[in-house]
């Protein structure tokens, strides 16, 4: 998979001993090896970075160490629960999966393992791949090179260590157009080990967060009204105990326990990063977090490209929109069941002519947490919420060129909301096969010329954000206590696809 890194220089190559490859019938202790294997490797590339900063380094060599790998075979046909999205391969062959950072996916690496082993009856064996670690992913998210040190450091880093391999590091496999090599092994992930630590590394640099306070269950807003009400929420719980969750994480890893009514340390970060981050906590990483991924569908891919990486169980778009029904009116809610993607920043990857389906699982979670929330419930729902298409545009400002064109596509898709960022993350969602949904509130109905004055967008967002916030935390909580392999969708796997979820 992630094997094209040319080995230059092999005369030169430092190396730590090689490690034999060993067989497992256990998911914990296939773990325990591979983090065995990954804590070595990248210690040793601390190691002579330090060394090669101080000049002690040997002249002329290049440090290297590998990824760990997990591989598992069979020859069977054999048929697994068909009700199973994940957990199983389809056909005979040799599987194979570079691994980063096993600590922080613990968790996922072994219920992954235990299902590929309970469902094949096979054995998992651990070892080193081919892959090098880049120096980089090596040093970790808080990493800091100081001026005095780099100056010591008289040759290009890349002649000494190996650096990030942007020709490989790619979507291929989560995209369907990986085309192995003959006779080689199959994929048994959807992102190989650099893939996942380039997006490591960009997760901590927008959201001023580490990657382990990330969790399984993801809100998405576009507005910072819905941070600060989120954060009165989530600081309130703790000062009360914690509601169920352990902490609350906020930008510059700052954390409040449960219990504790003020981070602790009481720091923030230097500034405030690009889509900052939040995260009301649980064990395993059952809790919520909240990224303000500002305003625009570029925004919106870049974020999901990488918070997809940690394989989250369900991420859900809260946001406002265009009302595009006069029938509508400000404060009602949409929920989104299918999408107009005229957002264009995943046409390379996924085609327009993809259909981007409503998810039941999800639609319904959300449906019934508005209903529990405002108190109404069946018909009278109807009145507040209207279930339909979401347009989604790249040009804020659509409504200053020539209506006619854009007016009658809406018209003629039968859209009943319009924004800059739903189907983007909805549709990615769907190509990294994440449960997607949608709910909106109508801010504003251009077409009609209704405008939010000041004083009514004080009161708006006063009122609205709070039952909205409410909304989405309610149904994510309802998704939280769904089994896995229920919410997990078939809907969203293609015809040949990586074991892993």
């Amino acid at each position: 998979m992630d094997t094209r890194i040319s080995q230059k220089n092999k005369s030169a190559v430092v190396t730590p001993p090689a490690i034999n490859p060993e067989s497992f019938s256990s998911a914990k202790e296939a773990v325990a090896a591979l983090q065995a294997i990954y804590q070595r490797n990248t210690a040793f590339l601390r190691d002579h970075f330090q060394s090669f900063g101080s000049g002690d380094a040997v002249e002329g060599a290049r440090y290297r160490a590998f990824y760990p790998q997990v591989r598992v075979s069979t020859s069977s046909f054999t048929h697994v629960d068909s009700r199973l999205s994940f957990g199983h391969v389809t056909s005979p062959g040799t599987y194979t999966a570079t691994i980063t950072r096993p600590g922080l996916f613990k968790s996922y690496l072994e219920q992954q393992l235990e299902l590929l082993i309970k469902n094949h009856d096979l054995q998992v064996i651990v070892e080193e791949s081919a892959t090098p670690i880049p120096l980089h992913f090596a040093l970790g998210e808080d990493a800091n090179v100081d001026a005095s040190f780099a100056n010591n450091i008289s040759v290009p880093l890349r002649d000494v260590f190996d650096a990030p391999d942007l020709n490989v590091t790619d979507d291929e496999i989560v995209n369907g157009t990986y085309d192995p090599d003959p006779g080689g092994p199959l994929p048994l992930a959807a992102f190989t080990a650099q893939r996942i630590d380039y997006s490591l590394a960009r997760l901590s640099h927008y959201t001023a967060t580490r990657a382990e306070h990330f969790q399984n269950f993801v809100l998405f807003t576009n507005y910072q009204f819905y941070v600060e009400e989120f954060c009165a929420f989530a600081k309130t719980l703790m000062a009360d105990g914690g509601g169920g969750y352990d902490a609350f994480v906020e930008p510059g890893n700052a954390i409040t326990c449960a219990g504790d009514i003020a981070p602790r340390p009481d720091v923030g970060p230097a500034r405030m990063p690009q889509m900052p981050a939040y995260h009301l906590k649980r064990d395993n990483h059952a809790g919520i977090t909240m990224i303000n991924i500002g305003v625009g569908p570029s925004n919106a891919k870049t974020i999901t490209d990488h918070v997809a990486v940690l394989r989250p169980h369900s991420w859900l778009m809260l946001g406002h929109c265009a009302g595009l029904r006069n029938s509508q009116q400000l404060g009602d809610y949409v929920l989104a069941h299918a999408y107009v993607r005229e957002d264009h920043v995943l046409d390379d990857d996924l085609p327009v002519w993809v259909p981007i389906p409503a998810l039941a699982e999800v639609q319904v979670a959300m449906q019934e947490a508005v209903a529990e929330v405002t108190g109404l419930d069946g018909y009278d729902l109807k009145r507040i919420m209207r279930t339909g298409t979401v347009a989604t545009i790249d040009n804020r400002n659509w409504e200053l060129r020539d209506q006619s064109g854009p007016v009658h596509r809406l018209s003629q898709s039968r859209a009943i909301a319009l924004d800059m960022e739903s189907a983007t993350i909805a549709a990615n969602g769907f190509r990294f096969r994440v449960p997607y949904g949608t709910l909106l509130c109508v801010s504003d109905k251009p077409l009609h010329g209704e405008l939010k004055l000041p004083g009514m967008a004080t009161d708006f967002y006063r009122t609205q954000v709070n039952q909205h916030l409410k909304i989405g935390i309610l149904a994510l909580e309802k998704l939280a206590a769904m089994p896995p392999e229920r919410l997990h969708s078939r809907k969203l796997r293609s015809f040949f696809e990586p074991a892993f979820q």
